[in-house]
């Protein structure tokens, strides 16, 4: 009982551990840049929230609107470490690496060195755009422009990102969950207060009807429990163990199953897709109008704005593709095949070896096309619902996505924390107990 009780506690202590870390991140983004007009730099940000800028500011909780030292948030340490990941499985030499006992060790620094040469490059781009940016009035964003501003911005930018980097290292480490995906869970949920707020707001002035306001919520619950179905389900192979006699001993013989999750890419595909479609939109933006190719940037920008059917055809035909380049490095079906065959395990009725990897193909290929086209769907209905039928859906598809992905995450590691207390508290029971019938 005393064993149990000192689990709860520690279990609370991680839970209270991460809420002050999210906390401190949240308080983190409150913190401007030195040296910029926030009024002038979010009435800028409402005219280009159709580009990389509204995602990126999604993804940081606003931190991106009010140009914070968190502004970056962890989107460069996310991208450092798919880079790594698409490279790990290009180079075999790479690949031979992260397989050596310090490998991951050398691979996780390298992800950090590359963050720090991504935000780098990104607060140098931002800061510069931002120096020749105006508010809608005329108001300059940046008060004093110049290379000391970019500098400072800069190292501000670069450093809290890493301090962002950290929050989550230590989240994963002292708290529950995986500290990246719960700051950027918390980035996506601080704006679901402001759009209720908002939404509420729209009822109360007339501009939205009840009927619209009930479209809204069962559009809502029925998008997240789609997802959540979606994200929980997977398929089962079945898989036998051959029987072994050791020392007059039979090991194995028994029968158990590999789950193979429908949406093994997750997020990622939107994501590339996302970022793919918004960049001739942000790069259009700056463009100024005197230009002679403003024109034909612009009709690129119509055509390609959310909600449009070429945007729409476009996004779907990169997600479908992004998922079938994403999953075999997420999924390495030759690796598995081979592990099986080295600890005598098999497929009823399908032979060990290059066999089993292409039944293993075989399925991962109908399952991607599944996970895609749902992963699809779910990102460009509330674009559509938006656009075409006015309904206020301040989420997108890939931000609803990560909520609920992180969050059935975190339940199964704390349900998992509770069943290792368990078992636990059962072995030391069992093992008090046949210590005194023993003696």
């Amino acid at each position: 009982m005393a064993a149990a009780q000192g689990k709860m506690e520690e279990l609370k202590k991680r839970i209270l551990y991460t809420i002050f870390m999210l906390c401190v991140f949240r308080v983190a983004s409150q913190i401007p840049t030195p040296g910029v007009n926030r009024t002038a730099l979010m009435a800028f940000f409402e005219g280009h929230k159709g580009g990389i800028f509204g995602m990126l500011s999604t993804f940081s909780g606003g931190a991106l609107e009010r140009f914070s030292v968190v502004a970056l948030g962890i989107m460069p340490y996310i991208s450092s470490s798919i880079i790594f990941s698409l490279l790990t499985a290009t180079f075999p030499r790479l690949a031979e690496i992260q397989k050596e006992p310090d490998g991951y060790k050398k691979i996780n620094k390298w992800t950090r060195y590359l963050t720090v040469v991504l935000c780098i490059i990104q607060g140098t781009g931002l800061s510069t755009q931002l120096q020749g940016a105006n508010s809608p009035g005329g108001t300059p964003v940046v008060l004093n422009p110049g290379m000391l501003f970019v500098v400072v911005s800069v190292i501000t930018l670069t450093a809290g990102t890493m301090f962002v980097m950290w929050l989550g290292e230590q989240i994963t480490e002292r708290g529950i969950g995986n500290g990246i995906s719960l700051i950027i869970f918390a980035g996506i949920a601080a704006g679901i207060p402001t759009g209720t707020f908002n939404t509420i707001r729209l009822f109360r002035n007339g501009q939205l009807s009840g009927f619209t306001l009930l479209l809204v919520g069962l559009v809502i619950f029925a998008t997240f429990w789609i997802i959540i179905y979606i994200e929980r389900a997977f398929r089962k192979v079945p898989i036998q163990y051959a029987k072994k006699v050791i020392h007059n001993r039979v090991y194995g013989g028994q029968s158990t199953h590999l789950p193979i999750k429908i949406n093994i890419a997750g997020v990622i595909p939107p994501i590339f897709a996302y970022s793919l479609l918004a960049f001739p939109l942000t790069i259009g933006n700056f463009v100024p109008d005197g230009n002679p190719i403003k024109p034909y940037i612009q009709t690129i920008i119509n055509s390609l704005s959310p909600g449009q059917v070429l945007y729409n055809v476009v996004f779907v035909g990169m997600i479908i593709f992004f998922a079938y380049f994403y999953v075999p490095i997420q999924f390495k079906t030759e690796d598995i095949s081979e592990n099986l065959k080295k600890n005598g395990g098999f497929i009823p009725g399908i032979r060990p070896g290059s066999k089993t990897k292409e039944f293993f193909d075989f399925i991962v290929n109908r399952l991607t096309l599944a996970g895609a086209t749902y992963v699809a769907l779910i990102c460009v209905l509330p674009t559509m619902l938006s656009t075409k039928a006015n309904i206020p859906f301040y989420f997108g598809g890939t931000s609803l996505l990560i909520l609920v992905g992180v969050a059935i995450d975190t339940m199964e590691k704390i349900q998992s924390f509770m069943i290792s207390q368990r078992y636990d508290t059962a072995y030391k029971a069992r093992g008090k107990h046949s210590g005194a019938k023993r003696f």
